[in-house]
């Protein structure tokens, strides 16, 4: 009896809402979307995080290991990593946010066309995936950095054109699967407009594997910023921003591992969590 009664004090919440019970059941999942929380909290409120400066050093404390008055140690100008790396999360995020937005919305009126046109229109479109896909991403990136500038929003802008394509492909044949469905067959033969049965109920049974795939490339994009800021091409110098924290503490690996580590560490977990947060919105646990 006291058993049971305990259950009925302690798990209430747990046995009225399904949906908790799942998260429960899903630790990984729950880890994830805590990284992602706490990331996004950095980049919205740094300054309730730390109250250091993320440009400015304090002098004699350069390279100084984790631990004590720096929690993750300093760089090689007496700034506090862990400070920088708060910090950093504005620019990482607000660049991935752009790039997958950019690719989204883009791919997602292109395939949305294709799919639902058809004809010459789907031809040319496809041809032009085609023509994007072979070129690799970073190189691809490269170019249309070259040709905008140097810069955390056009890094952002070059790595959303190399979405786009994926976008397209993908939205295209979500398209086509949805459209053979007896539901819009019975739209169209209701009386429905073209464009009505594509806004009620074409796109919105598309969305599913669109939106999985936009949480996978939200950390695809965040290791493609990092991936050029510490190739040079991204956000300059004294930018708190991860893949430049990398770069500037490759020539301090012997003397100061933290530099790479931890900024190498968050990206890696973040990845890591948008890649599972993707599998959930994909395969929903039942």
């Amino acid at each position: 009896m006291a058993s049971i009664q305990l259950e009925k004090i302690t798990f209430p919440l747990l046995r009225k809402t399904p949906r908790l019970r799942r998260y429960a059941a899903q630790p990984g999942l729950v880890l994830a979307w805590l990284v992602l929380l706490t990331v996004a909290l950095w980049a919205l409120f740094p300054g309730l995080f730390t109250h250091a400066s993320p440009i400015e050093g304090v002098p004699g404390a350069q390279r100084l290991p984790p631990g004590g008055a720096y929690l993750l140690g300093t760089d090689q100008l007496g700034r506090d990593l862990y400070t920088r790396i708060v910090y950093g999360a504005a620019h990482s995020l607000s660049g991935a946010v752009v790039a997958v937005s950019l690719g989204l919305v883009l791919g997602s009126l292109l395939g949305l066309l294709a799919g639902a046109v058809g004809g010459k229109l789907d031809t040319v479109v496809m041809r032009s995936v085609d023509v994007l896909l072979a070129i690799p991403g970073l190189l691809l990136a490269l170019s249309v950095i070259i040709l905008l500038g140097f810069g955390n929003l056009n890094a952002a802008i070059a790595v959303g054109v190399t979405s786009v394509a994926n976008f397209t492909r993908l939205v295209r044949a979500e398209v086509l699967r949805v459209r053979r469905s007896d539901y819009v067959e019975a739209a169209f033969g209701s009386g429905g407009t073209f464009f009505g049965v594509l806004w009620r109920h074409i796109l919105p049974n598309s969305l599913t594997s669109v939106l999985a795939f936009a949480a996978l490339q939200f950390g695809s994009a965040i290791l493609a910023l990092a991936t050029l800021s510490f190739l040079g091409y991204g956000a300059p110098p004294p930018t708190p921003e991860w893949g430049l924290l990398i770069a500037e503490g490759r020539n301090y690996l012997a003397t100061a591992w933290w530099l790479t580590t931890f900024p190498g560490l968050l990206v890696v977990a973040v990845v890591l969590a948008t890649n599972r947060i993707s599998q959930s919105i994909r395969r929903p646990t039942r």
